[in-house]
């Protein structure tokens, strides 16, 4: 509570975190293995071999990382290498991946991704960034901005989707673009409603100079880049908001338990626990969805989840939004005057209810991830059905 209200995480707790290997939790399962072992990492805490790591485990992470219901301190220390590594893991060059990963994956070194502008947030085929090949062709000059960039401000580098090309997703490329201290490159932190420690960045970039070698796979790839690594980030972020919601209904009860009114403890009203009922049933809903995902992620191939959990996984993240925000609303509710006010027992329910709209918002807003959801499962339908058909003048037998 003492880093919110400070807005800041201290400096070291990164480093004892990368010290201990615990950021690496963040990437996707499966780990990248062999990456890990060359760097000398074969285990997390001693505990669990790299190679059998799988979601359960994330889920864990994820779950005790947002147990204090404060997103903005774990979002400080994740966001970097949980959505910035995963593009240059599963598509980078090895002599890209030579030249980051080591700093990167041991904590050496920070990044984060950088989607969003001032006029594409959810509508990523609008990115208007630019980036443009030099005369001698050995770098892309890039121009445009960035904003609500998570971790931002700190970050060494980043994974950016520039524009290399004409209109839509086929002109979109991913780079990586050095950040800190870098010609060009101008960085400021932006005061947003909610977690006041994430390190949320507006970019400047005017004619910043990056290598041609920067580029992650292939030009005109960045769109289909970006969509394989939504499922992770979604999910990834449906277990957070689901433990902060958690939090918030926790608080309450505890608060309902001892605090008296008209004689008698709140809970002993009606009312209240029919209030607590109702978002308590939400909350658990929610959280055997999220386990559910979690058990798929195992079981399926990528290319599989990919297209099956694609839509579902955006599904998942809005509603672990709805159901925090009915979660801290019950909160501040059954804290009456103390949920109103940023000091004092009812301090956690109202920074949880104040973060709610930063839970609606980022990695796709809620009504974008509503219609995704339901235009992915229309394709599928279409295609499976398509699948069923019998070539024309086929026996019926």
């Amino acid at each position: 509570m003492e880093w919110e209200r400070e807005e800041l995480v201290p400096e070291h707790v990164f480093g004892t975190f990368a010290k201990a290997n615990m950021l690496i939790p963040n990437l996707p399962s499966p780990l990248p293995v062999e990456w890990l072992k060359k760097l000398g990492v074969h285990d997390i805490l001693g505990v669990v071999k790299v190679e059998d790591f799988d979601y359960f485990h994330t889920l864990i992470y994820q779950d005790e990382m947002n147990r204090t219901g404060l997103s903005g301190p774990p979002i400080s220390l994740t966001a970097g290498l949980a959505f910035g590594v995963p593009p240059i893991l599963q598509f980078g060059s090895m002599e890209l991946q030579e030249q980051w990963l080591p700093d990167l994956l041991l904590g050496k070194k920070r990044t984060c991704i950088a989607i969003t502008e001032p006029e594409a947030g959810s509508d990523v085929a609008n990115i208007q960034t630019i980036a443009t090949k030099s005369e001698d062709g050995k770098h892309y000059i890039v121009n445009g901005t960035k904003k609500w960039i998570t971790n931002g401000l700190w970050s060494d580098c980043t994974t950016m989707t520039v524009r290399t090309s004409g209109p839509g997703p086929t002109g979109l490329s991913l780079l990586i673009v050095p950040l800190k201290n870098y010609p060009g490159v101008t960085m400021r932190r932006l005061k947003v409603a909610g977690p006041a420690t994430s390190g949320t960045t507006f970019i400047e970039l005017d004619d910043v100079r990056v290598p041609v070698e920067n580029l992650i796979g292939t030009e005109g790839m960045g769109m289909k880049y970006v969509m394989t690594n939504f499922n992770h980030e979604r999910l990834y972020i449906s277990m957070g908001f689901t433990r902060q919601a958690r939090a918030a209904l926790a608080a309450a009860f505890e608060y309902v338990m001892k605090r008296e009114a008209f004689g008698k403890a709140l809970i002993e009203q009606p009312v209240v626990r029919h209030r607590l009922a109702k978002a308590g049933a939400l909350l658990e809903t929610q959280w055997a969805w999220v386990e559910q995902f979690v058990y798929q992620m195992t079981k399926l191939k990528k290319e599989e989840a990919d297209v099956e959990l694609g839509g579902l996984t955006g599904l998942c993240k809005a509603q672990a939004g709805m159901v925090l925000d009915e979660c801290a609303r019950c909160a501040v509710l059954l804290f009456g005057g103390n949920g109103l006010t940023r000091t004092g027992q009812g301090e956690i329910a109202e920074r949880i209810y104040r973060e709610v709209p930063g839970a609606r918002i980022p990695g796709g807003s809620e009504d974008v991830l509503l219609d995704l959801a339901v235009r992915q499962l229309v394709k599928n339908y279409k295609n499976k059905t398509k699948q069923l058909e019998r070539p024309q003048g086929s026996s019926k037998l």
